[in-house]
């Protein structure tokens, strides 16, 4: 037997000859841990986007400083990618996107800029784009093989989709306000002219390799079909479509419709579901740490494969918890810390600001805590029929106490302070 493996062995007999009776046993005390207990060290976020100094990967005695070429402020932006809590460990993929990072597609009219799983490759169920029209402006009308959910950033938009069985839904959307439109079906989005500068809003696809570049668009496919195949096809001349486009036009400027969205329909709405949701006349639900809404297919019916909550967190509150679905989150305002666990020991943190995206995959233990001085303002977006999540203050809450003292080594006036109940967000600490 080779050295080690004899020591080895020793070791493991004088460990075994050690463990006392089982009568010792439970009498052994309380405090004696299997492992070592955890670091006091509540590895606090060193600095944020706006501190005035030259940022470095130094936490404590670890690290150096920085004597090579240095982007400053991207830096300051992710204090706990440069100097991370000793807690973070292992390998977890990026789970963090800004649309500021995206390549933006400047039109006539309006732009647009997404995020897939090519420029963040943990996000493998949903994908994002950022849409902005101006007054009047048109994102042509198209369809696509993924279901499409939207939230109005700010402005006033009017969409339209018909079904396969040829009934047509048109309606009005205004900020904080949601639409959703199933794979396949054909729809339309315009800015209206309540406001000079038009719409900005979020669309969500239900697959994160879904593309922004490649939809199916009405003006590309008739410019990809014989004239004499259309003509025949709706029963005129050839020459109506002397001045159909020669390619595509996504976005592009037109009239803004009318005001008053009867004038504008064609046929009364007659689908057996509304394709909107005015989430903005939605009360939120108030909180110890903030306040919540939350939006799935038992409010919003049609919405059969994306669910969402708009969150706000007050300052010093956080939400703890982990997703049953793929989680897309979007920051709105303020700035936010998240805590990715990914199980074997890996885990990795990330600092967000508005217009930053994070992506967590189904039953990754999380948080997000507000960090800033403002409230916290975000959306987390699932690939789910209905919204679902799992408290760690609940779970503890509702665990026989001996359990979870086995587990943590707190005491029972601390359990006692666990909410049976599930406590969307939470404030700080007393």
């Amino acid at each position: 037997m080779h050295s080690w493996c004899l020591l080895s062995t020793l070791a493991l007999i004088s460990s075994v000859a050690a463990i006392p009776a089982a009568s010792s046993v439970a009498s052994a005390p309380a405090s004696t841990p299997t492992v070592p207990y955890a670091s006091d060290d509540p590895n606090y976020p060193l600095w944020n986007d706006t501190s005035d100094i030259t940022p470095e990967p130094i936490r404590g005695s670890l690290g150096a400083t920085v004597i090579g070429p240095q982007n400053v402020q991207l830096d300051l932006q992710n204090t706990d990618a440069l100097a991370p809590p000793t807690t973070d460990s292992g390998d977890v993929q990026n789970f963090k996107w800004p649309f500021s990072l995206s390549h933006n597609r400047l039109q006539t009219g309006g732009w647009a800029r997404q995020q897939n799983v090519e420029s963040m490759a943990v996000a493998t169920a949903l994908a994002g784009v950022d849409m902005r029209l101006e007054a009047g402006a048109i994102r042509e009308m198209h369809w696509h093989n993924d279901g499409e959910w939207a939230y109005v950033l700010k402005g006033d938009l009017r969409v339209s989709c018909m079904t396969p069985d040829g009934q047509f839904y048109l309606g009005d959307v205004s900020a904080g306000d949601l639409w959703y439109f199933p794979a396949g079906y054909p729809h339309s989005i315009q800015a209206k002219n309540t406001t000079a500068e038009g719409a900005e809003f979020l669309l969500i696809f239900d697959s994160g390799s879904f593309s922004e570049d490649s939809t199916f668009l009405l003006t590309d496919w008739l410019a990809h079909v014989p004239k004499e195949v259309i003509a025949k096809n709706f029963q005129v001349d050839i020459s109506a479509f002397d001045d159909i486009p020669s390619r595509e036009l996504y976005i592009f400027p037109s009239t803004p419709p009318p005001l008053n969205i009867e004038s504008d329909m064609v046929i009364p709405n007659d689908t057996p579901l509304a394709y909107t949701f005015p989430l903005s006349q939605v009360n939120s639900t108030n909180a110890s740490g903030g306040s919540y809404k939350v939006v799935d297919s038992r409010l919003f019916p049609a919405a059969t494969t994306v669910c969402a909550a708009e969150v706000i967190v007050e300052v010093g509150g956080m939400r703890f918890w982990h997703p049953t679905e793929p989680e897309w989150t979007y920051f709105i305002s303020g700035s936010a810390r998240i805590t990715v666990y990914a199980s074997s020991s890996n885990a990795a943190t990330f600092d967000f600001l508005p217009g930053d995206i994070a992506y967590i995959p189904p039953s990754y233990g999380h948080y997000i805590e507000n960090t800033g001085n403002t409230p916290l303002k975000f959306l987390e977006i699932f690939k789910s029929a209905i919204f679902q999540d799992v408290s760690l203050n609940q779970w503890l809450a509702l665990t026989p106490p001996e359990l979870v003292k086995a587990h943590l080594g707190v005491d029972d006036a601390t359990i006692a302070k666990f909410s049976k109940v599930k406590q969307e967000v939470v404030g700080p600490s007393n």
